[in-house]
């Protein structure tokens, strides 16, 4: 039989840290198994899913930029992903189904649930598939009111409206307001992608500022935070959070957490 495995797709795919983070885990807990990673076009979406829905060995996929949202069309939506996230990231395999799920949203807000969100004003950068999965989270935790950048104001204010969130959908070179949080969704900062630079004069000295790009880890924005001596979460945060949830729907096991610490300093390294 074939060797089962579980893959990451996007485009470009080079930089994802996934194969690592879910092979790390596979060899902790003595899995026969594997991850790759699998650079798929968003016009070879379809052909991709109808290939792998055939593969017995294919145990699911990760989602990546840019196929988070195009990807629900391809796949079943048995939770209704579409009407309250708007975006995957994980789809599994069930007997001869394939499922669409977000595990972004939780690996998001993992990092920061010790921090008390209710009422507080907070600022978002960018409105693709990771938006929708952070305003989805700000959603629920009672965050106050929310300004949005974004190239395009109009698609920044349709998902502030979506997610039922009071706010303002600003351009990416708008002055940020005084903000408990600020999250970078956008691919601004990676690597091969023009740096987000944004003026922090305004934040408080107690604002956390979250960048969900980790490839480069230190970032741009996250160098600016840590200069003012803000609190920063940097994208291997989510990045592992929400791999942990996707891994128990590839493998049908835990991962063994409680070894983050040595897959930190191997995705560090």
């Amino acid at each position: 039989m074939t060797r089962p495995y579980a893959e990451v797709i996007g485009d470009p795919i080079a930089h994802s840290k996934s194969p690592a983070i879910h092979n790390f885990w596979l060899d902790a807990l003595g899995i026969d198994a594997e991850y790759r990673k699998t650079q798929v076009s968003t016009e070879g979406l379809g052909d991709y899913f109808a290939a792998r829905g055939a593969d017995p060995a294919w145990r699911g996929c990760n989602i990546t930029i840019p196929h988070k949202e195009s990807a629900l069309a391809f796949v079943e939506d048995r939770g209704d992903v579409r009407s309250s996230i708007g975006a995957i990231n994980t789809v599994f395999r069930d007997g001869d189904a394939t499922i669409g799920t977000n595990t972004d949203a939780a690996g998001f807000y993992a990092p920061i649930a010790d921090l008390d969100l209710d009422g507080q004003p907070v600022v978002v950068v960018g409105a693709g598939g990771a938006a929708r999965a952070v305003l989805f989270a700000l959603s629920r935790v009672g965050a106050g009111r929310v300004t949005l950048l974004n190239r395009s104001p109009l698609k920044g204010a349709a998902l502030l409206a979506k997610f039922g969130l009071r706010g303002d959908a600003l351009p990416l070179d708008a002055a940020l307001p005084p903000a408990a949080l600020l999250v970078n969704t956008s691919p601004l900062g990676m690597a091969g992608q023009p740096p987000l630079d944004l003026d922090l004069s305004a934040l408080p000295d107690d604002a956390v500022v979250y960048d969900i790009v980790y490839a480069p880890l230190e970032t741009g924005l996250l160098k600016a935070a840590r200069a003012r001596d803000l609190a920063t979460v940097d994208g291997l945060e989510m990045l592992i959070g929400q791999a942990a949830a996707a891994f128990e729907l590839f493998f049908d096991a835990a991962p063994p957490r409680e070894r983050d610490d040595a897959l930190r300093a191997l995705l560090t390294a």
